[in-house]
């Protein structure tokens, strides 16, 4: 008689090992409770943000929004929860103050695709040009810029700039095609864009519509498929995340299709509860954003670390172009 082999002992993979016992949430949020008054801090938390953390967040907003509180806020210690560029954003407003990013591995796409030493090269080439970078952009780029921008004033920027001065936008591709469609100004573009933005396509926005016939669309600029849909839609008005919010509000639309990262939804519904909001695809999701969770930023409350800082030299010529954008709007 034959008996069956007997297979080998599996030997696991120890990276897929749980070795740590997982957080109780509750306990976890009532120990930031604790240590936020201990610190004296505050927590701010981009749109983009996992659930839990914007539930946990003393300020949720947009680039621009987080700016602004960074810029008057009167904590001792600043949380950000979202990507290293913001929290650089926030050191080169509070050289003072103790900036942390509970997980230094939150980088940005669109970030990496433009250099210092590239806007160097490019102003070399453009003398006399006026540098307009989007405000997700290393500290050592806005030390090479004139302005910086949000999605949420690109347009209201650029339009205060003198006219008959060439105008260099930097990164994002998409975010300068709306800002010229809204301006009538020619721009001269680097070629960058947000990986997951210019992931969704089309077809994923005509899916939803087709899904959800009655529901209005709330499309971001920085989105590459938002040239397609406006050539069929020429009406249609694209919004920053913040503008998304106060649309959604004033709209008769009871029902929306959210076009952009799927951190938008949570906010969405957290202002305006009594309405509809459908994320055009569940892949258009930053990993980078996702990477800030409760237990993370509870361990750098405690650790008061990691923390961001920017050199002395960067920092005083980035805080230039930063607080001229705060001065325009």
């Amino acid at each position: 008689m034959t008996h069956p082999p007997v297979p080998r002992p599996q030997v696991p993979h120890r990276d897929l090992l749980q070795l740590e016992v997982l957080p109780d949430e509750a306990q976890l949020r009532a120990d930031i409770e604790r240590l936020r008054r201990e610190r004296g801090a505050v927590i701010l938390a981009h749109n983009y943000q996992r659930p839990e953390v914007q539930g946990i967040a003393d300020f949720v907003a947009d680039s621009l929004g987080l700016s602004r509180q960074a810029a008057r806020t009167d904590a001792e210690v600043i949380v950000f929860a979202g990507v290293h560029f913001m929290a650089e954003t926030a050191a080169i407003l509070n050289p003072e103050k103790t900036v942390l990013l509970p997980d230094l591995r939150a980088g940005c796409s669109l970030a990496d695709t433009v250099t210092a030493q590239g806007i160097r090269e490019w102003k070399a080439r453009n003398p006399g040009g006026l540098v307009v970078t989007y405000v997700n952009t290393t500290a050592d780029v806005k030390a090479e810029s004139d302005y910086c921008c949000t999605s949420g004033n690109a347009v209201q920027i650029v339009q205060s700039l003198p006219g008959g001065v060439p105008v260099l936008f930097a990164p994002d591709r998409f975010l300068a095609a709306h800002v010229i469609r809204e301006t009538g100004r020619a721009l001269d573009v680097w070629d960058g864009a947000c990986h997951v933005h210019e992931a969704i396509r089309p077809e994923d926005v005509q899916g939803q519509q087709a899904a959800y016939p009655d529901a209005e669309l709330l499309i971001h600029p920085e989105c590459g498929c938002s040239s397609r849909i406006l050539s069929a839609i020429p009406d249609l008005q694209l919004y920053s995340t913040e503008g998304m919010i106060h649309r959604a509000q004033a709209s008769a639309a009871g029902t929306f299709i959210v076009v952009t990262e799927t951190g938008m939804v949570t906010r969405l519904q957290h202002d305006v509860p009594d309405k509809t909001f459908i994320p055009v695809s569940r892949t258009a999701c930053c990993e980078y954003m996702k990477m800030i969770t409760l237990a993370n930023i509870h361990d750098s409350l405690v650790n008061l670390q990691p923390r961001v800082t920017v050199p002395e030299d960067i920092r005083r010529r980035a805080l230039v172009p930063i607080e001229r954008m705060l001065a325009i709007g």
